[in-house]
C-alpha cells in the first residue's frame, strides 16, 4: 500500500518513516513539508539517508491523492482540518496525528485550542484510535484521531478499573505525568533550549494542559459520568518517553492481588505489558509497548498505577501504525514487534 506523510519533517513525521521502514506491506511514496519543499528528505532526516530516496514535497491533495492511498497527517494543532477535510473527500483514509479530531465537541475544541473548528461534520466520523479500547471501531473507520501521548499513558492506565465500575467519584483522580523534551515538537523554543532543560524538572501548564479535556472525555465514556481529575505535566531533561503515575480513589478495598485481576482484562494485549516492579522509560524507549504496573496502598481504598510508553511511539507514531494495521485487516504488530533501545 502506498502511504503519504504530510509534515514529514518533524519529530513524529520522522517517527513514522523510521517504522514503516520495516513494514512489510506499505511503500512511503510522498512526504510533504512546505518550509522545505524540494529539498531531499535525508536533509532534514539524516538518519534515514540510504533508506528513502524521496523529495519533500509542498502540501498538494490532488496531487498527492494519486500517489498514494493511505494518508498520515503530522502537523500541527490547528492546521490539520482543512487537508484532512480534502483527503477525505478524495477517499481516503486518514490517520490525523494533531489533537484537531480528538474532541467530540467542536465548542470545547474552541475554548481549548483557542481556534475555530473548520471540520466540525467530521468530529461524528472520526473514531478515537486507542486500540486497546476501541479495536472494533478502528477497523472500519476511515478517518482515525490518533490519542495524544499523555492521555495515552494515562487512559490505557485506569481503564480496567473504570470500566469495572470501581471509582470513587467522590474523590479526585490524580496525575502526574513527566515527559521527554520531544513531547514538545522540533521547533525550538526557550523553555526546551539545552540549557533551560538540562538538568532541571519543570512543571508546566497546571490545570491548563489541552491533554486534558481529552482525558475527561474518554474517562467519561469508560466510566459513565465525568470523574473529578487533577492533571499536572513536567518537562523532563531527556529525549523520550513518559511516565505517568496516578492515584486512583476506589469505591471498595482492593488487596494487590484483586488489583492484579482488574487487570487481566489486557492479558491478551500483544502491547501492554504489565509487570511487578515499577514501570521506567527507560524499558519502552523506541517501541510501542506500554509498561504498566500497579500497587496497593495501606487502606486499599488507593491503587497507585505507573505507565511508561515512548511518547514519539505508542504516544504517537507506533499508535498510528497499530491503528493503520487494524484499518487494512492486517496483522495488529506488523512493523511494530522491533525490541527497545538500551542503554
Amino acid at each position: 500500500m502506498k502511504i503519504a506523510i504530510i509534515g514529514a519533517t518533524g519529530y513524529t513525521g520522522g517517527e513514522l518513516l523510521r517504522l514503516l521502514a520495516q513494514h512489510p506491506n506499505v511503500e512511503v511514496t510522498c512526504v510533504t513539508s512546505n518550509q522545505s519543499a524540494g529539498e531531499p528528505l535525508y536533509s532534514r532526516h539524516p538518519f534515514l539517508k540510504g533508506h528513502y530516496e524521496l523529495t519533500l514535497e509542498a502540501l498538494d491533495p490532488q496531487k498527492i491523492a494519486q500517489k498514494a492511498d493511505f494518508i498520515f497527517v503530522a502537523l500541527s494543532h490547528t492546521t490539520a482540518m482543512t487537508p484532512v477535510q480534502q483527503f477525505m473527500k478524495l477517499g481516503k483514509k486518514v490517520i490525523d496525528l494533531s489533537a484537531d479530531f480528538r474532541l467530540e465537541s467542536s465548542t470545547l475544541y474552541e475554548n481549548w485550542y483557542k481556534s475555530p473548528h473548520k471540520a466540525p461534520a467530521l468530529l461524528n466520523q472520526r473514531i478515537y484510535g486507542l486500540p486497546e479500547v476501541y479495536r472494533d471501531k478502528i477497523k472500519t473507520a476511515q478517518l482515525i484521531a490518533n490519542p495524544g501521548c499523555y492521555p495515552t499513558g494515562t487512559l490505557l492506565g485506569v481503564y480496567p478499573f473504570l470500566k469495572a465500575g470501581l471509582l470513587d467519584f467522590d474523590r479526585q483522580i490524580i496525575i502526574d505525568a513527566k515527559s521527554g523534551v520531544s513531547g514538545a515538537g522540533r521547533s525550538p523554543s526557550s523553555k526546551t533550549h539545552f540549557p533551560e532543560v538540562n538538568e532541571a524538572l519543570l512543571p508546566y501548564n497546571i490545570g491548563t494542559h489541552r491533554h486534558l479535556p481529552e482525558i475527561n472525555q474518554e474517562m467519561t465514556h469508560f466510566a459513565g459520568k465525568m470523574p473529578q481529575t487533577l492533571f499536572t505535566p513536567y518537562l523532563l531533561p531527556v529525549n523520550r518517553g513518559i511516565l505517568t503515575t496516578i492515584y486512583l480513589p476506589l469505591n471498595t478495598s482492593l488487596s494487590q492481588k484483586k488489583i492484579d485481576t482488574v487487570f487481566e482484562t489486557y492479558q491478551n494485549e500483544t502491547f501492554i505489558r504489565l509487570i511487578k516492579e515499577p514501570s521506567n522509560i527507560s524499558s519502552v524507549r523506541g517501541t510501542n509497548y506500554c509498561d504498566i504496573s500497579a500497587f496497593e496502598t495501606p487502606l486499599q481504598k488507593t491503587v497507585i498505577i505507573i505507565t511508561a510508553i515512548d511518547n514519539l511511539v505508542k504516544g504517537a507514531a507506533g499508535q498510528a501504525i497499530q491503528n493503520m494495521n487494524l484499518m487494512m485487516g492486517w496483522e495488529e504488530s506488523l512493523g511494530l514487534s522491533n525490541p527497545g533501545f538500551f542503554p
